[in-house]
């Protein structure tokens, strides 16, 4: 999706950074561990067939990621904030986003709503067709350093926080790639729906704390659904929504000026 392809998210306890050239060699490390392929069901690819994945997600419609690093240091820790600009208006690439500060990624696919309802809304003296969609999401904290101490559940929050703030525009663009009447009617998201292994407590958690909860029991392939339902309409969401994400929230500039181009592995 090129809704966030300019931006990066940073709050007190995550940075959030569109997913880059730059980015796919470690992402590709990670893939190579059979245990990161299984949590996610994902298949093993060469270093090529990464690239290539990843130029496609940012050209897909119906796609939305980021990859996950540590926060950005605030002002006063010891080092150099890896930012740019006006009181860190922007993250340089390659900087605040260097290899051993990557740790994850999380993502949001889009898909037509399978429900039966045909809502209609009334607006004035005319009524106006509502087309519902769904949402997947799904987060990878791939470092094992990185994993539980909250760091994904404030990628998740800030992620779903980002979101909602962009829900037309990601809407929009997602519809926009529909040939369809739909594309003509007014888009809604009906829901966001993780989907997790029954014996994955660590991320049941995660999603429960978010205020998502379990649709039905597990399938054929031992998973359950978490369920946010209404979410494009949940106002106080967004109230309750920094104590997990953390505070600062903030939307940069993402800068590639000292970005060099791809580099392939030695």
């Amino acid at each position: 999706m090129r809704l966030n392809e300019n931006i990066a998210i940073s709050t007190s306890r995550v940075l959030l950074v569109p997913y880059d050239a730059h980015h796919v060699q470690q992402y590709h490390r990670w893939m190579e561990d059979p245990s990161i392929r299984e949590a996610t069901a994902s298949e093993r690819l060469s270093l090529d067939e990464e690239y290539e994945n990843q130029a496609s997600w940012r050209e897909s419609r119906d796609k939305l990621t980021f990859i996950v690093c540590a926060p950005l240091p605030r002002d006063g820790d010891d080092g150099d904030v890896p930012s740019t600009g006006k009181k860190g208006e922007a993250v340089l690439a390659g900087v605040g986003d260097a290899v051993d500060r990557m740790v994850g990624d999380v993502n949001l696919f889009l898909s037509p709503w399978d429900g039966d309802d045909e809502d209609q809304a009334q607006r004035g003296d005319e009524k106006e067709t509502q087309t519902y969609y769904t949402a997947e999401i799904d987060i990878m904290i791939a470092d094992p350093k990185f994993r539980g101490i909250g760091l994904g559940r404030a990628a998740v929050a800030t992620f779903l926080y980002f979101v909602r703030r962009h829900l037309d525009g990601i809407l929009a663009e997602y519809t926009g790639s529909l040939d369809t009447s739909a594309a003509k009617s007014k888009p809604r998201l009906k829901d966001v729906v993780a989907k997790i292994n029954a014996d994955n407590k660590a991320s049941i958690v995660l999603f429960q704390a978010l205020g998502f909860k379990q649709r039905g029991e597990k399938n054929y392939f031992g998973e359950i659904e978490m369920v946010f339902e209404g979410f494009g309409e949940m106002e106080e969401w967004e109230e309750t929504s920094p104590s997990v994400m953390g505070d600062t929230y903030r939307e940069l500039v993402y800068d590639r000026s000292r970005l060099k181009g791809r580099v392939d592995d030695e």
